[in-house]
């Protein structure tokens, strides 16, 4: 395991979508407006996208509700929340195709529902999680936590910036409960601090300055 403070940093997570407003709706009425920015797009993609975003929340009952909310806006059930041997969670695939996991350590609630994500993970499915780990740290990020070669977790560059974490594409996949197949584009693009490249997986990184996104105008 390896500790130390991270010197770049993910600043926005930008979803490419074929309908920026009603993928607006959805976020609003999800709840995770603030932690995504849209961007239109036809580019083609089938199958599993190599991705999925993590919500890190308190107990169950705010899993439910998040669940909930994602459902009654449309979003796809594709793991029913339930308890596991780490906690409580569930995972939802909102109608543009993006994959969201919610869950928590907790087994039981100590409080009622809220809207407040603890934590928000990026998380990529690579084929090799030791390669793209040195990739990353050589672009500046900094490991936090590190398993072999099933999980690298990297610092976040400040309060409430989302993390970013590599996992076994199929483990990824195994674990949201869908094939691993997929073709054609990922359908994300990161905004950073790093520059502009693609990862070794096809992942695109932009500078944050460049990234342009839907505005709703």
């Amino acid at each position: 395991m390896e500790t130390t403070a991270s010197a770049a940093s993910i600043a926005s997570v930008i979803l490419e979508v074929a309908d920026p407003e009603s993928a607006h709706r959805f976020y609003t009425a999800f709840g995770v407006e603030g932690f995504v920015r849209l961007r239109a797009s036809e580019a083609p993609s089938t199958g599993f996208r190599g991705f999925t975003l993590a919500l890190t929340v308190a107990g169950p009952a705010t899993v439910d509700h998040f669940v909930g909310a994602a459902v009654e806006a449309g979003a796809t059930v594709l793991k029913p929340a339930a308890k596991s041997l780490w906690g409580y969670g569930g995972v939802v695939q909102a109608p543009d195709g993006t994959i969201w996991k919610v869950a928590t350590s907790a087994k039981k609630d100590t409080g009622p529902a809220t809207r407040r994500i603890d934590d928000v993970v990026l998380l990529l499915g690579v084929e090799d999680v030791k390669a793209s780990k040195e990739f990353y740290v050589g672009r500046g990020l900094t490991v936090a936590r590190s398993f072999g070669g099933k999980y690298a977790e990297f610092a976040p560059g400040g309060s409430g910036a989302v993390k970013l974490a590599l996992y076994k594409r199929r483990g990824l996949a195994k674990d949201l409960g869908v094939p691993s197949d997929g073709t054609g584009s990922h359908r994300i693009v990161v905004g950073g601090t790093t520059g502009a490249f693609t990862d070794p997986d096809g992942y695109a990184w932009e500078t944050e300055a460049s990234a342009t996104t839907w505005t709703g105008q």
